[in-house]
Parts: C-alpha cells; structure tokens; sequence
C-alpha cells in the first residue's frame, strides 16, 4: 500500500465542530475548493478507492454521516497540503490516535475508470490487441467444442475474455479518434471483425452456460476498474438475459400466461405510451412489433457486440457515472453521444450495435432518460406530421429508423440490465448496494409504477431470469 495511505483521519472529525454535532463549514468550504481527494474504505469487502470529495458531497451533502456500508477518511498526506490553506484540524487527531489501515488488502483496490489493467492494453499495437482478441476467442471455441466443461474454466474464459475485449475495443477506437473517418474505419476493420467473431463464439458458449449469482461475484475481483467491472457485468448479463428470453419464447405456454399478465396487470400502461390506440388493441403483438418473437442468431451476436460495447464513449475518470444521485445531464448525456458517434463514424461495427450504444437510456421517452432516438423521432415527426409509432418495441431496425416504434428491443433489455447493475454495485460509494430482491422491488416501484421507464413485461421476464440463476447456484 502506499505510505501516503498509511495513516488517515476520519472524515467526520474534519467536518464536524469540537461538539461532534454542529457542522464545520469552513473545512467544507476548504475541502471543497481544494477538490481533495477522500480515501473510502468498504467495511465488510475491506476494499480500497479514492474518490473526490466534490463529487461525492455534491451526490449527497451527508455521505459522510450515513451508513452506506463505507468509511471516508483523509489522508495525512492530504491534511498537511491542507494546513496552508487554514483547515482547522481536530487536537486528537495525531498519528498516536489515527487509525493505521490494517495490512495492503488482498482485494485490489477499486479506482475509477478502467484500472491498472487497462494501461497494460493501452501501449498494445493494433495487431497485440488483434492477436489478443483471437486468443480470447480460440478459448472459447474450444471450450463449446467439449462435451463436458469446468465451470470453473468456463467462468475464466467469459470473465477474463470479456472484460479484455472491452479495453481492447475502447484503447483501439481512441488511437483512432484523430483520424479521418474512412482511415479510422480501414484501421479498425479487422478489430471488428475478430470483436465480431470473438462474440458469436461467446454467445454459443452461454447459451448452455447460463451464470448464476456466484460467477457474478467472482467477477468484480477480477479488475479493478469501475467502468470496466460494470460494461463487464452488463454484457454477461444482457447476453445471459437474451438467451433467457431466447428459450422463454420458445414455450407456447409461457407466451399464453405473459398475455394474461398484460391484460391483467399491465395493459393501461402500455396505452399511456399509446394514448391514440384503442386499450381493446393493446395487445401482445401491439406492445413487441410481430410479438415476442425468437431472436434469430445472427441478430443475436449483433445485438450482444452492441451490449460489449454500449458504454465505450465513457473516459477514465467518470465517478459521476457511478450514481444516479450525481446525475449531471450535460456531462452524462455526453458518454452516450462520443460512444455512438464513434462506433459510427470510426467502426464498421453493425449499425444495430451503434443504435444500442446510443439508445440504451431513451426510458419511453421519459425526462430522466435520453438518448439519440427521441432527437431523431422529434425531427422525423416534424418532417412527417402525420407518423404515430404504432408499436412500444420493435426489433427491426428499419421500423425503430422509421419510427413506427417507440424503442428497439436489444436497448428495452439492456435498459433493464444497467439499471440493475447500478444499484446492486457494491463499488459504489454514493449510496448502499441494494441486494436482488431490494434491487427489484425498488426498480419496479420507481422505474415502473412511480415513472415509467423500463418495459414491465420484459421486467417481468427479467426477475424469472434472476430467480431460475439463484436456484441454479443452489
């Protein structure tokens, strides 16, 4: 560990008053005028990060003084660059009654961005991250090949795979992004195609591997980077949750059972996102474009790359992405603009994979959302008065380009899937990480009763989804 780690004084004794009550204002003035970092300690995963103390004060003004399942400390190091400016410091706050930090933890600690992984790919050429990318995807063709597997192997390789394709694909889209585009485009190609390829391998391997709650605990000691952890996560899960649905609609009888439970639970809320359509026509096939249809393979591998790549427009230091309490609209909506852009104009990646990245906050059209799609319905609609989207979901992507649908399927899904990973991280330290059930109830509370956002059938489906994995880890 770092010497400059070694001692630390809690936080609270910075911020508060002499009484331990009244807040101490001037230090606050200070600490957050220096923009100083604060040491965050996880009291049960005895995890490491540093985060700035301005934006976790301007998430919530009182992190300090609640139980979040964290500790927040200032470095010694910190204090004494803080002296000149006038921080009142507390009398018993010597190294005598500091708290030493036991022992360098055994987990890494957790930093925003991508990691210290990330800066070994980062000084890669094109044709390392190429080579990496088909020994990734080697390893996964060999383990389909075999009949029997260890799940343990199997977790490796997903694991492991996925998160070094998703630094590879975003250090080689930033080597690129001072190129023109048709040089970006012919600099990527053959990284696309070895991403593409990679992927089809992967989506055939899960297919008969679907992950349960442990795989996914053992993957956040596998970086140490937030961002990376969590794009990580996502596209495990969201490729795991369309398989889900894959072999869900395959079964004539779970399709006649999830009608009942629109015309029964859900039927009003799909024609409030339809208000000109007749609520005696808010049907299945009304609510998905064609019904709830099988994704076919090909489709499949394009929309699971889009899930690999959604959030590649993040950059490394991005904390305010890590919670929805420090939404900052112009900063947040901005990952989702360079992400789509990139993918379009420096990739040949599929546009279907594009529309993700870029759609996969739109929410229905709710304010809390955003995303391409409803810049580019206002227009169409403007230029086209007389277009209604007839349909909630569609999985085409000429009719989500034609607007005869409010959303595109693979993004509904992985709506489902962000949100979900967001509040169940335990890396976050702007509020506690909820468990699954905590996570569900609160997601259907807010997402869909309070504000529609997420699509309830497809919610519905989701929670089956975590349930059979549970049963499966049992």
């Amino acid at each position: 560990m770092p010497k400059e780690y070694e001692y630390n004084v809690p936080l609270s004794k910075i911020l508060l008053q002499s009484d331990g009550k009244s807040i101490n204002t001037t230090n606050i003035g200070i600490i957050l005028e220096e923009d100083v970092p604060v040491f965050c300690k996880n009291k049960k995963a005895q995890k490491y990060r540093l985060m700035p103390f301005k934006t976790l004060y301007s998430a919530n003004n009182n992190f300090w003084r609640q139980d979040t399942g964290w500790d927040f400390f200032l470095t010694r190091e910190t204090l004494d660059k803080l002296k000149e400016k006038n921080i009142i410091e507390p009398d018993d706050s010597e190294p005598e009654d500091a708290k030493k930090i036991e022992s360098a933890p055994q987990k890494p600690a957790v930093v925003p961005g991508f990691g210290d992984d990330y800066k070994v790919i980062e000084v890669m050429s094109t044709a390392e991250k190429i080579k990496c990318l088909n020994d990734i995807k080697h390893k996964m063709e060999d383990l389909v090949s075999k009949k029997t597997r260890d799940k343990s192997t199997v977790t490796n390789v997903m694991v492991n795979g996925t998160r070094d394709a998703v630094m590879i694909n975003h250090s080689a889209i930033k080597d690129v992004s001072n190129l023109l585009d048709s040089e970006a485009k012919k600099k990527t190609q053959t990284l696309v195609y070895t991403t593409h390829e990679m992927v089809r391998s992967y989506t055939e391997l899960i297919s008969q591997n679907i992950f349960d709650d442990e795989l996914m605990k053992r993957l956040v000691e596998k970086s140490n980077g937030m961002i990376v952890q969590h794009m990580t996560r996502v596209y495990l899960n969201g490729v795991a949750f369309l398989a889900y649905y894959n072999k869900f609609v395959s079964n004539r009888a779970a399709i006649i059972n999830m009608r009942k439970t629109l015309n029964a639970k859900y039927r009003q809320y799909y024609q409030n996102l339809l208000p000109y359509i007749s609520i005696d026509d808010i049907v299945l096939e009304r609510v998905f474009q064609k019904g709830m249809i099988p994704v076919p393979s090909d489709l499949f591998v394009k929309w699971a790359v889009g899930f690999l790549i959604h959030d590649i427009g993040k950059a490394d230091t991005v904390d305010y992405h890590e919670s929805e309490a420090s939404f900052e609209p112009s900063i947040v909506y901005e990952h989702v603009k360079l992400g789509y852009n990139s993918v379009v104009s420096k990739t040949n990646y599929p546009k279907e994979a594009s529309l993700i990245t870029g759609y996969h906050h739109e929410y229905y059209g709710n304010p809390q959302g955003y995303g391409y799609f409803r810049d580019h319905l206002e227009h169409y609609q403007k230029a086209n008065p007389q277009v209604k989207p007839g349909y909630c979901i569609t999985f085409d992507l000429d009719s989500i380009l034609d607007c005869n649908a409010l959303a595109y399927f693979p993004a509904k899904i992985l709506e489902i899937v962000d949100v979900y990973d967001s509040v169940t991280d335990p890396n976050r330290v702007y509020h506690k990480a909820l468990n699954s059930e905590e996570a569900l109830v609160m997601m259907r509370d807010e997402f869909i009763i309070k504000s529609p956002k997420i699509d309830p059938i497809l919610f519905e489906l989701f929670t089956s989804f975590l349930q059979g994995r549970k049963s499966k880890a049992k």
